[in-house]
C-alpha cells in the first residue's frame, strides 16, 4: 500500500479513503485512530436505523431549532441556551467569525482546528506549551498569567484535552472562568467530557448558561460513536446561543442526526452502560501498554491514550508497520503542534483489539532487534 495518503493532509485520512487504499484488507482493519465509543449505538439502534434508512435518506429533516429543542429536553437543558451544529468544527469556524477579532490563547498540543482555524483567518494565536516533563498537565495559574501577559482576548480550554486526555476538576475550570470574566470570550471544549470517570457531573455547561462570556462545546459524534452523522452543540447564555443559532444554516443537520437525537432518550441507560464499559477498557488498555518497556504511557480521562515511543523509533514507522502487517490503524502525532513523531494517540478499544495492537507493537520491536542485534562470530 502507498503510505503517501498519510502525508496529504494535516489530519488522518478518513476511514473510507484508507479502505479504498487497502482494498480487501480493509475488512480486517482495527481502528485505533478515530476516537469513538465502540459500545454505542447498540445493535438494536443500528437495526432500527437500517429499517428506516429509506425514509431517513428520502425526506427533509426538521430545522435545527426543532432538533435542538428535542436534544435539550432529553439532556435537561434550557433550549434557549443550546445551538446545534454540523459537528464541533462548524462551531469553531463560526466562533472565529462571530467573536474572535484579534487574538486567541490555546494550550498545545490540542485539536488542530483550535490553532488552524484562527491562523487561517489571520488572527494571532497565542500558544501555551504543555510540557511533557509534567505529563502535559495544564497549570491553570501559569496559563492565566500567560493570557494576561500576551493580552489575549479569547481563551480556550479543552477538558479533557486532545491528544493526551488530561483532565481538570470542575472546580478548577470554574475558577478559570472566574479569573477571566473580563475577556471577550472563554471557550471550554468538552468534546470528551462524557468519558470522565474520576468525577461526577464534570461539565461546566450549567455555568456557561448563566455567564456573559462563556461557551461550552460538545461533540455527539465522539460520544455516540457516530462521526459520520456530524452533530454537536454549544451551550451558552441565551444571547450568545441565539446569535450562534441564527448564524448557522437553518437546515445544517441531516435526517440521520434527527433520528438519533429523537431515539436517544429510550436508549439513555445503554449509553450510560457503554461509558462504564469504556472506562474499564481504558484501565485495562493502560496496563497492557505499560507492560511494553520502551513505551511511556500518559494518564487519560478521554477515550484515547497518548504514548511516547523510544527515541530511535518514529510514529510513522510504527504506524506503517502496524497497518501493513497487522491491519491496525493508529494515529501518529508528528503534525500536532507541541508534539513530535515519537508520539501515538491510541483510541480505547475492547480487550481483543488491544491484544492485537500490543502483539503488533511487540512484533515491531522484535523485528528491529533481529535486524540490529550483533552476530557472534566464532
Amino acid at each position: 500500500m502507498d503510505t503517501d495518503v498519510f502525508r496529504q493532509t494535516a489530519h488522518s485520512p478518513s476511514y473510507f479513503e484508507l479502505s479504498r487504499k487497502l482494498g480487501e484488507g480493509a475488512r480486517e482493519l482495527v481502528d485505533f485512530c478515530i476516537p469513538c465509543n465502540p459500545y454505542f449505538p447498540s445493535p438494536e439502534m443500528f437495526s432500527f436505523l437500517s429499517r428506516n434508512l429509506e425514509s431517513v435518506l428520502k425526506f427533509y429533516p426538521s430545522d435545527s431549532g426543532a432538533i435542538a429543542a428535542k436534544l435539550s429536553s432529553v439532556l435537561g437543558l434550557n433550549p434557549a441556551t443550546v445551538a446545534m451544529s454540523n459537528g464541533s468544527t462548524e462551531l469553531i469556524t463560526w466562533i472565529d467569525h462571530l467573536w474572535v477579532h484579534e487574538s486567541i490563547a490555546i494550550p498545545i498540543p490540542t485539536f488542530g482546528r483550535w490553532t488552524d482555524q484562527f491562523l487561517e483567518t489571520g488572527k494571532r494565536v497565542d500558544m501555551f506549551l504543555l510540557p511533557e516533563s509534567d505529563g502535559f498537565e495544564l497549570d491553570l495559574d501559569a496559563y492565566v498569567h500567560f493570557i494576561r501577559s500576551r493580552g489575549s482576548r479569547v481563551a480556550v480550554l479543552c477538558n479533557p484535552n486532545n491528544p493526551d486526555g488530561g483532565y481538570l476538576p470542575r472546580r478548577e475550570v470554574v475558577r478559570f472562568l472566574d479569573e477571566l470574566s473580563d475577556l471577550d470570550l472563554v471557550i471550554v471544549d468538552e468534546s470528551f467530557i462524557d468519558f470522565v470517570e474520576v468525577e461526577r457531573n464534570p461539565s461546566v455547561a450549567a455555568e456557561a448558561a448563566i455567564r456573559s462570556n462563556v461557551v461550552v462545546l460538545k461533540s455527539l459524534g465522539k460520544n455516540f460513536g457516530l462521526h459520520g452523522v456530524r452533530f454537536g452543540y454549544m451551550v451558552a447564555n441565551p444571547g450568545l446561543a441565539r446569535k450562534m443559532a441564527s448564524s448557522l444554516p437553518k437546515w445544517n443537520l441531516n435526517s440521520l442526526a434527527e433520528a438519533v437525537v429523537f431515539m436517544f432518550k429510550e436508549h439513555a441507560d445503554e449509553y450510560a452502560e457503554s461509558l462504564v464499559k469504556l472506562s474499564m477498557d481504558r484501565y485495562r488498555m493502560g496496563i497492557e501498554l505499560g507492560r511494553i518497556p520502551e513505551l511511556d504511557v500518559f494518564s487519560s480521562q478521554a477515550n484515547f491514550i497518548l504514548v511516547k515511543l523510544p527515541g530511535d523509533v518514529t510514529g510513522a514507522e510504527m504506524r506503517d508497520y502496524l497497518l501493513l502487517k497487522h491491519q491496525v490503524f493508529v494515529r501518529e502525532c508528528s503534525n500536532k503542534l507541541g508534539l513530535s513523531g515519537q508520539y501515538l494517540r491510541l483510541v480505547v478499544r475492547p480487550e481483543a483489539d488491544v491484544e492485537r495492537l500490543v502483539s503488533g507493537m511487540r512484533a515491531f520491536s522484535q523485528a528491529r532487534w533481529d535486524v540490529d542485534r550483533p552476530t557472534l562470530v566464532s
